[in-house]
């Protein structure tokens, strides 16, 4: 008898573990597809709608990369246990891995309705959390798809729900976002230029431009920044706004900023040889670059298979990647100013870095970025906030640059404060290599 209690309890144990998440018991995809099967059933005989959320805590990576995956996982299991806590009986919430969870929800009356419990679900994430001395404040995204309208099957149903929570998302997390067939369009868009994207490398479709920088006081072309361009075979000329953070999400970040890296050194070092006078090229690195490669190792290779001096290349690091990791960005930077290469922060002023942290960075200039720079000397916060860059630039014997000039007030303004140098279309647009060759000759 108590065998066959034990075998009974293994069995009941087993049925459990091949159904459920084992960190935060909750059903897994095979049982979560199996109940949405279920209530498409009962909905279709019933002539009732269902709906599916899919939920995507935002910049979850961030607290495992930063506190550990023990708290990560601590973080999964008090946000299961919330949203238990708020769903009816009869509705279904499950993990389908890594930081992501799927709801179902039956017996629902209108849009209407999901959008109330959307809402509920977003307001759990309220509260912080507490966890291991740590106070977190968590948020999340969701899509959401209708049966029958977005789906008649699970499949559809979930993969539509997922498209409408990217959506979410890229317009700005921490809400909801109900699925249209436009979105799907749009899905479908941007998978095929992805894949274009992943192939652009090796069909050379990417071309380097250069925008030149000014010293302000003599007016000489010092330097240029390096920009890419996509030069697509069917689209023509896709913004970098457009496939940058393409790249960075799917990690062509890396191989794309080495090819940037590697053509504008070599670039550099032909001008050089040419008799060409110009002291650097600048090259954003993006924060993925630093985090998920051997950025160091990278610079010494293409340093060293262009043979440019290091002092040539600067690297722009924009200053909202540092502020997430400080103490891992500055000593990767410590690592590359030893290589002998400069180091600018990008972008400066919208990351809110503290002083204490810009003391310890190891870098040459300040960027001022933008947005402060657009509407002088007509908006008093921008020209406030400009001025007190040149000021603390000046103050700590940095070089300050700022870009987006584009009138003869922004010039003269930033003349007046002493900023050191500038770009800007007031200057000259991007231009490709032989362009910025013709600018040389005239000004030799």
């Amino acid at each position: 008898m108590k065998e066959s209690s034990a075998i009974k309890e293994s069995e009941e144990r087993l049925q459990f573990l091949a159904h459920h998440d084992p960190l935060t018991k909750l059903p897994n995809r095979l049982l979560f597809s199996a109940r949405l099967e279920h209530a498409l059933q009962h909905a279709h005989r019933q002539n009732e709608l269902v709906a599916v959320m899919f939920l995507d805590l935002d910049n979850f990576k961030q607290i495992n990369d930063g506190l550990g995956h023990p708290v990560g996982d601590k973080v999964l299991q008090k946000v299961a246990r919330r949203l238990s806590a708020i769903m009816r009986d009869e509705d279904t919430v499950a993990r389908m891995g890594g930081d992501e969870f799927a709801l179902v929800l039956g017996d629902i009356s209108d849009s209407m309705g999901a959008s109330q419990v959307a809402s509920k679900v977003l307001s759990v994430f309220e509260a912080p959390l507490e966890i291991d001395h740590h106070r977190l404040y968590v948020t999340s995204t969701l899509g959401i798809s209708l049966y029958p309208s977005d789906g008649e099957n699970v499949a559809t149903l979930l993969k539509n729900a997922h498209t409408a929570m990217y959506h979410a998302k890229e317009e700005g997390k921490n809400q909801f976002c109900f699925y249209t067939d436009d979105l799907n369009s749009e899905a479908l868009e941007k998978l095929n230029l992805e894949n274009d994207l992943r192939e652009a490398l090796n069909n050379d479709e990417f071309e380097v431009y250069y925008q030149p920088q000014y010293e302000l006081s003599s007016g000489r072309l010092t330097g240029a920044e390096a920009l890419i361009r996509w030069n697509h075979k069917e689209l023509g000329l896709v913004p970098p706004d457009e496939f940058i953070p393409m790249a960075e999400s799917n990690g062509l970040i890396i191989p794309i900023g080495r090819w940037i890296m590697k053509q504008a050194c070599s670039q550099v070092k032909t001008w050089q040889e040419a008799g060409f006078d110009i002291d650097r090229i600048g090259v954003n690195v993006a924060g993925q670059q630093i985090q998920n490669s051997d950025i160091v190792e990278t610079v010494k290779d293409v340093l060293k298979e262009t043979k440019l001096e290091p002092a040539c290349l600067e690297l722009e690091i924009t200053e909202s990647f540092i502020m997430q990791q400080a103490e891992k960005a500055i000593s990767t930077l410590e690592e590359l100013r030893k290589i002998g290469v400069a180091l600018a922060i990008d972008d400066f002023g919208t990351g809110y870095s503290s002083l204490s942290y810009l003391k310890r960075l190891p870098i040459d200039r300040l960027k001022i970025d933008r947005s402060f720079i657009k509407d002088i000397p007509y908006d008093s916060d921008g020209v406030a906030i400009t001025k007190a860059i040149i000021a603390l630039g000046k103050s700590m014997q940095l070089n300050v640059i700022a870009e987006g000039i584009e009138t003869d007030e922004q010039h003269d303004f930033l003349t007046e404060k002493g900023c050191d140098e500038v770009q800007g279309y007031l200057y000259s647009r991007p231009l490709n290599a032989q362009e910025i060759e013709e600018i040389f000759q005239k000004e030799n």
